[in-house]
């Protein structure tokens, strides 16, 4: 008898793991301020496999993870570079962690944070 035998059974993720992968790996991104909030449509409230959390929309289809990602990025940032780093890095850490194929991460600029200047009258 091998001393490796594979034990049967299943490993449930639940959709909360993603969300929270996915969030996380977001705000490492430099560049990325904070998670905006995912904004509400009908379409998206009717849909059975949609789970969200702060910034964070995912749908699993046939076992594949679809993401949406809902940001505020600082100012003097280019928005394209930090946006593809955090498809690569979201995509990377799902696949990773959880060993689910993601067939897409889109992200959604809210706002871009720009620092609170000194008005006129203070010169």
């Amino acid at each position: 008898m091998s001393e490796t035998s594979e034990i049967a059974g299943k490993t449930t993720i639940a959709p909360e793991v993603l969300l929270t992968i996915a969030r996380l790996t977001t705000l490492k991104v430099s560049g990325v301020s904070r998670m905006a909030p995912v904004p509400p449509s009908m379409g998206r409230l009717l849909k059975k496999g949609m789970q969200q959390g702060e910034g964070v929309a995912i749908e699993i289809l046939d076992d594949t993870v679809y993401v949406d990602l809902y940001l505020i990025l600082m100012s003097e940032v280019n928005v394209r570079e930090v946006s593809r780093t955090i498809q690569r890095e979201v995509a990377r850490a799902i696949s990773e962690l959880v060993g689910m194929n993601v067939g897409g991460v889109n992200v959604h600029i809210e706002d871009i944070d720009y620092p609170e200047e000194a008005s006129p009258a203070e010169h």
